[in-house]
């Protein structure tokens, strides 16, 4: 089908035999999931459950009133010396930023971490309309000099070792090699400052908007949002229309899920609101003030009552590191910005599933990700409507429909079944002490099954199945 894309096998098979790496996903994403059991156990935050369904329904009464809310946040902004911006994509997106950028006669744009504008590509938009954009996050930096994508949603460069660090800043700022995490902190810190002090515009993304008062909030753990939105004289917030909350005191709800459920701390070192521009007698912030409120195929999801859950994601990455797909086969396997589950349920559904077919099925639908979501989104719920929709399409592929059209048709048929049953049995391979089977005979090692079972290890066959033992009950014998 046009436009079908593949499952990554070389990648996934690459990143599976990486030992490093599974070491340093394993490690990264083990010590997240243990900090937040911590935070958010019944000792650390008894009313844990509750806040977690008061946030739930916050999200969907917003989302079922988005259209009120995008007026008031609108209203509210301008008030404060503002200007909304709604963009219908990353095209309307880096064409507002370009074009603000050359009427204020601006060639450096700073940025702090934000998913939004990696998902619209912004800083290559920038680069291609000589603009320099500088991420001012560390790791969001790191990997811009390494010419990658996030790895995580919140922990963008959790691939990389200190040596692999080393290696990134000697090879981009021609620095000599340094492995301590320390003195890599201070030599990016010493680059990135000197950005602070020329740029003209600063872009930070937002985790929430608040429609009640036009207030921008940003949370992160280092100061370079607090710095982007402050130092330079332009700023520009862009989120997804999907950020916005009612209210000021809506927040203290969603404060104490997100930190615990992205990091497991009581609350991130950074949270800042940022209400429009600098107004007269204030002694800082920025002279101009953006909201660029992003649709990019939101109001597709909005659109469908029964997966526009999907829309309350908070962007904690927990499902992430709870996920045994995400922790094996890693963040750069994933078609899109965003990975794990979260990525694989909004993934389809912004592109259509017809893209990345096999991407609704890179899940062992165990239910860890809907488990530790914040705001309780059923992500296992949305991967199954999701498969129906895959399989309805024609997407995926013809032979695994008339292997199932088979086995429906031999399941309703009992003595078709105890013939292909006794059939199987004889063909299997038994060993001959027992146990389970590793080598397969020529048969079974080609195809799909051969594919599933080089793997994984085959049961031996029961000595009696389980209808000729239950026939000889029966019977009494």
């Amino acid at each position: 089908m046009k436009g079908q894309s593949s499952v990554p096998q070389a990648g996934i098979e690459s990143t599976l035999g990486d030992a490093r790496l599974q070491l340093a996903i394993y490690t990264a994403t083990g010590r997240l999931i243990d900090h937040r059991k911590k935070a958010v156990s019944e000792e650390a935050l008894p009313d844990y459950q509750e806040l977690r369904r008061i946030a739930h329904e916050l999200k969907r009464h917003t989302i079922e009133n988005l259209d009120y809310y995008l007026a008031q946040v609108e209203r509210k902004v301008a008030e404060r010396g503002g200007k909304v911006v709604y963009c219908e994509d990353g095209a309307e997106v880096s064409r507002f930023v370009l074009e603000l950028a050359r009427a204020r006669g601006e060639r450096l744009v700073v940025k702090s971490k934000s998913m939004t504008t990696e998902e619209i590509h912004l800083n290559e938009a920038l680069e291609s309309g000589q603009v320099e954009a500088v991420e001012t996050d560390l790791g969001e930096y790191l990997l811009q000099l390494a010419h990658e994508r996030p790895y995580h949603i919140v922990a963008p460069a959790l691939h990389k070792t200190r040596y692999d660090v080393a290696d990134i800043l000697t090879g981009s700022l021609g620095v000599e090699r340094e492995t301590e995490p320390e003195k890599q902190t201070k030599i990016a810190r010493g680059v990135l400052r000197e950005k602070f002090l020329e740029a003209g515009i600063g872009i930070t993304g937002a985790n929430f908007v608040v429609a009640g008062s036009g207030a921008v909030v940003v949370v992160e753990n280092e100061g370079n949002a607090r710095l982007s939105s402050s130092a330079p004289r332009i700023h520009i917030a862009v989120a997804g229309i999907e950020k916005l909350i009612p209210r000021a005191r809506d927040l203290a709800v969603f404060l104490k899920l997100l930190g615990r459920s992205a990091t497991g701390q009581a609350l991130s070192v950074y949270t800042s609101f940022l209400a429009g521009a600098r107004r007269e007698g204030e002694a800082d912030g920025p002279e101009e003030f953006y909201l660029v409120l992003l649709d990019n195929g939101r109001s597709k999801l909005l659109a469908d009552r029964d997966k526009r859950e999907s829309l309350y994601c908070i962007r904690c990455g927990a499902c992430l590191n709870h996920c045994p797909v995400y922790r094996k086969i890693g963040g750069h396997n994933y078609p899109w910005i965003y990975s794990g589950p979260i990525g694989a349920i909004i993934t389809p559904q912004f592109h259509g599933v017809e893209q990345d077919p096999w991407l609704p099925f890179a899940s062992s639908l165990c239910g860890a990700c809907a488990e530790v979501c914040p705001v309780k989104i059923d992500i296992p719920k949305v991967l199954l409507k999701l498969r129906a929709e895959v399989t309805a399409s024609g997407a995926r592929g013809g032979t695994e429909r008339r292997v199932f059209r088979v086995w429906a048709w031999v399941m309703a048929h009992p003595w078709w079944y105890g013939v292909l049953g006794k059939m199987a049995a004889a063909l299997s391979p038994r060993p001959a002490g027992g146990g389970w089977v590793n080598k397969l005979p020529g048969w079974m090692a080609v195809g799909p099954l051969g594919s599933w079972l080089k793997e994984r290890d085959l049961p031996p066959p029961a000595e009696q199945s389980f209808r000729s033992q239950w026939e000889r009950r029966r019977r009494g014998a």
